[in-house]
């Protein structure tokens, strides 16, 4: 099982919550922290989630999670509503790049993701989901690519694609049915032929016996 279906399964499941996208993370800047408020566990990884509740009304939550060495569970650190976001800074709108920053009413952190891909899938997702549940004060978001903004996301992408094929096969089967019915008028026609010259070549064959 990977780290992120781990997480999803141990942390937000049994809260009855869907976790959306996850990106794991690094701090750019080491932050000073006291010894004993990491309860001195030494190494870990950090991932950011994102989630939202099964129940309506949906709440979204932003999610920092982390595992410590030789642990095997995953533990839930820190938690801001989508409301709380401020500004999600990509870094770099030309290029893809891990870097990102997110600053929430009460907090702003640094962060460097594992992979550039990861971090732009995570902003894109997050993005989205800015836009429907958001509430008035959606966050800002800057120095992002357009693609990760509606241009050109996967998410249009994908949504274009599904459409674009739906269209196709709509158009082939309507083709299909002009076709067939072409074929089932000519069939008309030509049993009307049929009767026609069989109607004439009795009548000729009456007279010709008269």
């Amino acid at each position: 099982m990977s780290a992120k279906s781990a997480i999803s399964k141990e942390v937000f499941i049994p809260h009855d919550e869907k976790m959306l996208a996850a990106v794991q993370v690094k701090r750019r800047t080491k932050k000073k922290i006291p010894f004993l408020a990491t309860g001195g566990q030494g190494d870990y990884m950090t991932f950011i989630c994102l989630s939202v509740t099964n129940k309506k009304p949906s709440y979204v939550s932003i999610t920092k999670v982390k595992q410590f060495q030789g642990s095997s569970s995953f533990i839930k650190r820190s938690q801001w509503t989508i409301d709380q976001l401020r500004q999600v800074n990509g870094i770099d709108a030309n290029k893809d790049c891990p870097e990102f920053d997110l600053i929430f009413d009460n907090a702003f952190d640094q962060w460097v993701a594992g992979l550039a891909g990861e971090k732009c899938t995570f902003i894109q997702v997050l993005h989205h989901t800015c836009q429907r549940y958001s509430s008035a004060r959606k966050p800002e978001f800057v120095n992002c690519q357009s693609k990760l903004l509606g241009g050109n996301s996967i998410l249009h992408s994908a949504a274009d694609s599904v459409t674009s094929a739906v269209q196709k096969a709509s158009q082939a089967l309507n083709e299909r049915g002009e076709r067939l019915g072409r074929a089932e008028e000519r069939t008309v026609d030509m049993m009307n032929s049929a009767e026609q010259f069989a109607v004439t070549a009795h009548k000729l064959a009456m007279k010709h016996k008269c």
